[in-house]
């Protein structure tokens, strides 16, 4: 049987263990990335990253209307 110090270290590491564990950023980022280019399907947070996206990587084409994505 533990007392004083020893009991709420051991309280202290318990409740670390059992703590839930963080999310990663790669779970909120793809939450995040909702509009897709569709000719090399790299993922987007918004129209404005799009636009910009087809300026540089796909300058011949143009960017879709913004009411379909």
């Amino acid at each position: 049987m533990t007392r004083g110090k020893q009991k709420i270290d051991a309280q202290r590491r318990n409740a670390e263990r059992n703590q839930k564990a963080k999310g990663s950023q790669l779970e909120a980022r793809a939450v995040g990335l909702t509009v897709v280019c569709p000719i090399c399907k790299v993922q987007l947070a918004n129209e404005k990253q799009l636009t910009d996206h087809y300026g540089s990587k796909h300058p011949k084409e143009k960017p879709p209307c913004t009411s379909n994505t």
